[in-house]
């Protein structure tokens, strides 16, 4: 299979699938030196994976990642205090799959001759075959986004070191859309609501904050917990803590489900997807990414622009659109109204709007990188719906018996946010050497 992996000098190869064994991130380009740990990535990976909220697919994946190589073992001489410390070499980070039984693989193998409308599953059938990956749906499942996730997490390390921030949250979601927030405080919010969903993780808890698994253990020690938590999912699950959702507003001052940063907006949100929802059906919505502190000049004319990189998020599952900055909406402006003005202020060019969301001509202007995507409903709905025997060519009909999301908005803004923070850091390590090359 290609295209499964990116970048130039921040590359990222994932690998595995929904029913497989795992997935993994192959990260290349990480500078030696940093300490990384698993209870870090997993804190990003908790917010997209499935089961934890009342919009999410009911699947009880733990999404408890181990890195695998590219840390060093051991202080390299007696005292050096760089264990667990990046070397420079290839970093992978495995994520095994926990929550796979035979009664879900039986709704796969139920429902797999006829395939869902608005899922890949037709074309991709037709692309590899009878050993198409269509027990989950293999790549083509949500779950492959959590390895994106884990490489997106060690960009956003990478990038905080030069003072590059990437956030994101939900900008619109069954039709009910978050008003402007100042960037300053949606950050606050989303690192906000973080605190939150560690806090109230039961995995984050047992598995972390408890110490059962340490960075210290062998590989093959933290296989064997992992083994023991498979069967102890459901047992962790019950000890989740449990705060009311104005408890959660009293104390961290978000939404308990939607990280959406105008908490009105986010209730009514939250009951149009229900609405929905009960109706045996999906919806849609929108995210929103910003990266702030980026220099200006990142990204390369014509084929590399920072935008046409920034494209690509294209190929995250249920993303049908990508704009950045004012978008689609520059069909409605003149050029004095798309146009962001600028002038000198105390020595520094200060812009009166940023239409072109932070980047011109491909390059980066040094304001704030603002890209929204459009996602589609879920394609997995519980309503009859029209399809084919894709064996025979029969028509058939089909209704959802496998687990599914009633709206996916709400996990797509981590891995957008993840995706992201890639991107960047690829165009500013090339950035970086280009400069260096000039001097």
């Amino acid at each position: 299979m290609l295209g499964c992996n990116t970048g130039t000098l921040f590359k990222v190869a994932v690998s595995g699938g929904s029913y497989q064994e795992g997935l993994t991130a192959h990260i290349q380009g990480v500078p030696p030196g940093m300490l990384l740990t698993e209870q870090g990535i997993y804190s990003d990976l908790l917010l997209r994976k499935p089961g934890a909220d009342e919009l999410a697919s009911p699947r009880k994946e733990p999404d408890l990642p181990v890195i695998y190589t590219g840390t060093n073992p051991a202080d390299t001489i007696e005292g050096a205090g760089n264990r667990n410390h990046t070397n420079g070499t290839p970093l992978v980070v495995l994520i095994p799959n926990l929550d796979r039984h035979f009664v879900h693989v039986k709704q796969y193998q139920d429902t797999n001759r006829t395939p869902r409308p608005g899922h890949a599953s037709y074309a991709s059938f037709l692309k590899y075959g009878p050993d198409d990956d269509a027990v989950g749906a293999g790549l083509f499942s949500g779950r492959y986004t959590s390895p994106i996730v884990a490489a997106g997490y060690v960009a956003k390390q990478i990038l905080r070191r030069a003072g590059i921030e990437v956030f994101s949250y939900v900008k619109e979601a069954a039709g009910v859309r978050c008003p402007e927030v100042a960037y300053e405080k949606v950050l606050a919010y989303t690192q906000a609501y973080r605190r939150m969903r560690c806090d109230l993780d039961p995995f984050y808890q047992e598995v972390y904050v408890k110490g059962r698994v340490t960075m210290e253990m062998r590989f093959l020690e933290k296989m064997r917990i992992f083994a023991e938590i498979e069967n102890e999912i459901d047992a962790i699950r019950a000890k989740a803590p449990q705060m009311s959702a104005e408890a959660v507003v009293g104390k961290y001052g978000v939404h308990h489900v939607l990280n959406c940063p105008d908490l009105a907006a986010a209730r009514a949100m939250l009951e149009a997807c229900n609405r929905v929802t009960k109706t045996g059906d999906s919806s849609g919505g929108v995210v929103e990414v910003v990266a702030t502190g980026l220099p200006a000049g990142l990204g390369e004319p014509v084929f590399d622009k920072l935008d046409a990189q920034l494209g690509r998020m294209l190929g995250i599952g249920a993303v049908k659109g990508v704009e950045v900055g004012a978008g689609f909406a520059v069909k409605d402006m003149t050029g004095i109204q798309s146009n962001d003005a600028m002038r000198a202020e105390n020595g520094k060019v200060v812009f009166a709007s940023n239409n072109a969301g932070g980047i011109t001509g491909g390059l980066s202007t040094g304001q704030p990188v603002v890209v929204r995507l459009a996602v589609k409903p879920t394609p997995t709905i519980d309503k009859p719906q029209q399809t084919i025997d894709k064996y025979t060519l029969e028509n058939k009909q089909l209704a959802a018996i496998t687990r599914r999301d009633p709206t996916i908005v709400g996990r797509v803004w981590p891995v957008a946010e993840a995706q992201t923070a890639m991107i960047i850091l690829d165009a500013y390590m090339q950035h970086l050497a280009y400069q260096g090359l000039g001097r």
